[in-house]
């Protein structure tokens, strides 16, 4: 038995951050481009643009910036905060359910 879960960030009932917005981000990073990351993740530009700026909106704060060399983009530092607290939490939370799960019993195949 194995404990499931998905957990996500949201402002009055909307997604500011979650797993698909933490691969996207770490995407943005590596690739340093919107459109490279959304076709990195097999999603569309349109999807990827939309999904960054509903949680600019929501947060009241940019998220990317032009990095100045050829149309590139990289992440804010808000945004390296907001990922690496949402990681960091993340972590947490899996450590402390398997810790649980192990004390139940439920780490068993």
């Amino acid at each position: 038995m194995k404990i499931r879960y998905k957990i996500w960030l949201e402002k009055d009932g909307k997604v500011i951050f979650g797993k698909g917005r933490d691969e996207m981000f770490r995407a943005i990073l590596e690739c340093k481009s919107l459109q490279a990351a959304a076709k990195e993740l097999k999603m569309s530009y349109r999807a990827a643009w939309g999904r960054l700026k509903a949680s600019e909106e929501r947060l009241g704060i940019k998220l990317v910036e032009s990095d100045g060399a050829k149309k590139g983009l990289r992440l804010t530092a808000e945004a390296r905060e907001l990922l690496e607290q949402y990681e960091q939490f993340e972590k947490e939370l899996n450590d402390f359910l398997q810790k649980k799960s192990k004390a139940l019993g439920w780490d068993k195949n």
